[in-house]
């Protein structure tokens, strides 16, 4: 009844969603999905992410699954999951992303997925971690489970307005492993929102390194920065 008298819309364009794929699992109609420019990373070794971490500290594999710019859709997308409480959308992305990487090797032999995590305060105040919930829809696809070993020992402030500098600063001591974590002689996907300058995968990849040498790891972000 209520599908019937508030029919689903498409996120962004708000047009009407066809039948067959106006359930919860679909968010965003065909045209706009495919709007969303991809980087294509996961396909290509040597991509420009894997070049922004190179020599940093040591990973297999990393890609941004999406371009993000301020002006673009994405940027749309990214707001609405983490500021305008669309928790779904979250999930949804995650499920997106998870069907794309599914045709590459990209996955392949990994044991967890890592999400970012935010410090228990923050997240109480929003009501979820929103790389928690795309981790959650790319688990659902993949079958890769999930794994909040890492934390947050301290709350930061927000990134955005930051110099590289103060962002390092900011990130400083932040990450831990906790001390029951599963993660030793595994293979896992450290998964965060977006990319830009890298200072936050590199401060939870080191972490993660120092306390546990014998995990090997690839990165991934639903948005990545150039």
């Amino acid at each position: 009844m209520l599908s019937f008298l508030f029919p689903p819309t498409c996120h962004l364009c708000g047009r009407s969603l066809p039948p067959d794929t106006a359930d919860h699992r679909h968010l965003l109609c065909s045209a706009c999905l495919k709007s969303l420019p991809r980087t294509q990373f996961y396909r290509t070794p040597d991509n420009r992410m894997e070049e922004r971490f190179a020599g940093l500290f040591p990973f297999d594999r990393a890609a941004g699954h999406f371009f993000y710019r301020a002006e673009a859709e994405l940027s749309i997308i990214m707001q609405d999951l983490k500021y305008r409480r669309f928790r779904q959308l979250a999930r949804y992305m995650g499920e997106v992303m998870g069907n794309e990487l599914m045709t590459s090797d990209f996955l392949n032999d990994a044991d967890f997925i890592v999400p970012v995590p935010m410090h228990f305060m923050k997240k109480a105040r929003r009501g979820y971690n929103q790389t928690e919930e795309i981790a959650a829809g790319l688990s659902a696809v993949t079958g890769i489970p999930v794994s909040t070993s890492l934390r947050a020992c301290r709350p930061h402030k927000t990134q955005t307005k930051l110099t590289l500098d103060e962002r390092r600063q900011n990130l400083e001591h932040v990450f831990t492993l906790k001390a029951n974590h599963d993660l030793a002689n595994r293979k896992i996907i450290l998964l965060d929102d977006v990319c830009t300058t890298g200072t936050t995968l590199t401060a939870a990849a080191q972490s993660i390194i120092d306390t546990s040498p014998s995990t090997r790891l690839s990165l991934l972000t639903l948005g990545v920065t150039f």
